[in-house]
């Protein structure tokens, strides 16, 4: 791996200091029960040389243990996400994903949202530059990041688009990442 600059060095620490500060006595005492699932399928979206053939069925989960949806003004919505943890597997043989993150919500209107959140995720994909196809991702950690458009067709359930990154940030010598977009419905409790 080669040298870091101090702001790429920095990245995992701070990461880690916003977590450990999130991740309080108060929130884990908090409502770790579900709140949300979302299930769906993806599919790449790279260039031919990094194209992931196939489709990826995901499954999201999602929670609240710091009281997001009672937070009243922006500052509280951007200091009390809510946790995802989710499982994209490839129907190809190509690299599958277990993530976990932090999320934000954010209404448009009383049935148009947009959702944003960032975290990590473990891979089984190509490390390596062997000449093969397929994105070669470097870490088997990555830094994972995904957006969301999404419509309320009822009061518990919800249609998304979605779009997904993950990478490592150029941590590591070979950082093709990988990218998908699909759709999803979403089921909340």
């Amino acid at each position: 791996m080669t040298d870091c600059r101090l702001s790429e060095c920095l990245r995992v620490p701070l990461l880690a200091a916003t977590c450990m500060l999130l991740f309080s006595q108060s929130s884990f005492a908090a409502d770790w029960s579900l709140k949300e699932v979302r299930a769906g399928a993806t599919a790449s979206i790279q260039a031919k040389s990094t194209f992931e053939s196939g489709f990826f069925p995901t499954v999201i989960l999602y929670f609240d243990p710091l009281d997001s949806a009672n937070a009243a003004t922006w500052g509280e919505k951007l200091l009390r996400p809510q946790i995802h943890a989710g499982l994209s597997v490839s129907s190809a043989g190509n690299a599958s994903q277990a993530f976990a993150g932090f999320n934000w919500k954010v209404d448009l209107t009383d049935r148009l949202f947009l959702d944003v959140g960032f975290g990590g995720t473990v891979h089984n994909g190509d490390l390596d530059d062997d000449g093969t196809d397929g994105p070669k991702l470097g870490c088997s950690v990555l830094f994972h990041e995904y957006a969301a458009a999404g419509f309320r067709v009822t009061d518990k359930v919800d249609v998304l688009a979605t779009i997904d990154h993950s990478s490592n940030a150029d941590l590591c010598d070979v950082n093709d990442g990988i990218s998908h977009a699909g759709l999803m419905l979403a089921y909340r409790f």
